[in-house]
């Protein structure tokens, strides 16, 4: 009988996270263990639910004729999507993502912050790392050009937190890449003996 190894540090259980946002082309931190700090703002606290990284892809089969089996598939279309609902509404950054208006434009005069939403809409892409923690076990993933594409309904009610509940949808860089990715790993020798 086959001998199987498993190894409970190569495995990753999402129990706490952070996101940050950044204006577009903003470059990740040079070291993947650093806290994004200086033009990256942080999203705060996020829901229980944590982060959902979705990959949503359609594509088309060639079957030739006299085959019931198709001989070549094409991706056509490959989406790569971040989920999460933001509960820190009144965070300036929050506002400033959920209504598509500048940061420094949320300056509040006596203590009250006042805007308008806009009838007009335009692209707001920015630039967003998600982290995700599990003990010293960690992900990072970086995303040099993404935009909110979806904003769930926002419910206020007795007994329910308020969030902005947002998909972010990816875009490619210069270099044709969507996400970054760096993780905490075991050396390869570790991992194969």
């Amino acid at each position: 009988m086959a001998t199987i190894i498993r190894a409970a540090d190569l495995a990753l259980v999402g129990s706490n996270g952070g996101c940050w946002v950044a204006p577009l082309g903003t470059a990740q931190p040079t070291d993947p263990e650093e806290t994004p700090s200086g033009l990256w703002l942080p999203i705060g606290a996020i829901s229980e639910d944590g982060l959902t990284n979705g990959v949503d892809e359609d594509s088309e089969s060639f079957t030739p004729w006299g085959l019931s089996s198709p001989f070549r598939t094409v991706v056509t279309s490959s989406v790569r999507t971040f989920s999460f609902t933001a509960w820190e509404t009144n965070r300036p950054i929050v506002k400033s993502l959920q209504y598509k208006i500048d940061v420094a434009d949320l300056v509040p005069t006596e203590g009250v912050t006042t805007f308008a939403e806009s009838a007009v809409s335009a692209p707001d892409r920015r630039s967003w790392i998600f982290d995700v923690y599990d003990g010293t076990v960690w992900e990072r993933f970086y995303v040099p050009e993404g935009e909110i594409t979806e904003r769930n309904e926002v419910t206020y009610a007795q007994g329910e937190m308020a969030g902005y509940e947002w998909t972010i949808s990816t875009y490619p860089d210069d270099a044709g890449n969507l996400v970054y990715h760096s993780f905490m790993a075991p050396e390869v020798d570790e991992v194969t003996s």
